[in-house]
């Protein structure tokens, strides 16, 4: 680290997502100094790194080298092998969700993760937006929850109309909203209800797919997951019903730089602590265990 308290992190990626929220937020936080980027497209990574004056790597083995950490804002399947060299490589790690949608593939960054003593953050939106994590915070200290729901319903493209969503994130127009929307809605279910137990899984329109999910508290949830909704019909809900009435988690994801600072204000207190943050490669290897699960149990398309 080039001090106590500060982190020279570079990022892998050079999507919209990477532009938009990682790069801003790692130059801009005050205990990071953003060295670098690499991307798979050389010529992306130069035109990012130009604009938030940072250099551009040729080489990603290179930039790991000149890391204490690293971001991710690349597809699952290509961050999980690459998460794994990083963390080899004595790089901590701040990753995006999912960690991956093989889970033997998540388990392999969970090892190196442990085998070279690094911290780790997976990067779901609600668990650090403020009003979000502050609900998520209060809510997990009350006792007797019954069941909740999380209806996670984008309108991100239409069946036949997506050609600019699968030239740009393949990934998520092939895997659907099960893996892109539905770590977001277990990783809001879980701190609050506990494990989950068992599932099932079902269809709807589009890429809609509905959980039933039990929890190691005893307790049930359902998750309504879709990109493919109407535009009018978007919207997420999260809600709990128990012995302490209804609480409904308040709406808005906030800003998205925002949450990611937050993130890495996580990240810098488990490099700090040397506590592994509750949100780490463990929780998105579990988060890619229960997603795997439902849909091995959804029935063909």
């Amino acid at each position: 680290m080039t001090s106590p308290d500060v982190l020279r992190c570079g990022l892998v990626g050079t999507g919209s997502w990477a532009g938009r929220t990682h790069a801003p937020a790692l130059r801009d936080h005050k205990n990071t100094e953003f060295v670098g980027v690499w991307g798979r497209r050389p010529e992306a990574a130069a035109e990012l790194a130009a604009a938030q004056g940072t250099t551009a790597y040729d080489d990603v083995d290179a930039l790991f080298a000149a890391c204490d950490a690293v971001a991710f804002a690349v597809p699952p399947d290509v961050q999980a092998p690459l998460a794994a060299r990083a963390a080899a490589a004595g790089c901590h790690l701040l990753l995006d969700k999912p960690l991956a949608t093989e889970p033997v593939a998540a388990r392999a960054v969970v090892d190196a993760v442990a085998a070279a003593g690094v911290a780790s953050v997976v990067f779901c939106t609600m668990r650090y937006a403020p009003a979000t994590a502050a609900w998520i915070a209060e809510q997990a200290t009350v006792d007797g929850w019954f069941t909740g729901r999380a209806d996670w319903y984008g309108a991100l493209y239409t069946p036949g109309d997506d050609a600019e969503i699968r030239a740009t994130t393949p990934w998520r127009a092939e895997r659907g909203a099960l893996w892109d929307v539905g770590p977001h809605a277990l990783s809001v279910l879980l701190p609050l209800l506990g494990d989950v137990t068992s599932v099932a899984a079902g269809r709807g329109p589009g890429d809609t797919v509905h959980l039933l999910l039990r929890h190691a508290s005893g307790a049930s949830s359902t998750a309504s997951l879709s990109l493919t909704a109407p535009a009018e019909a978007a919207g997420v809900t999260v809600e709990l019903r128990g012995t302490a009435g209804v609480s409904a988690m308040p709406s808005g994801r906030g800003n998205a730089q925002e949450s990611f600072a937050v993130a890495l204000d996580v990240l810098l207190e488990s490099v700090r602590t040397g506590v592994p943050a509750p949100c780490d490669a463990r929780f998105g290897l579990r988060l890619t265990e229960i997603l795997s699960t439902a849909e091995g149990a959804l029935p063909p398309a």
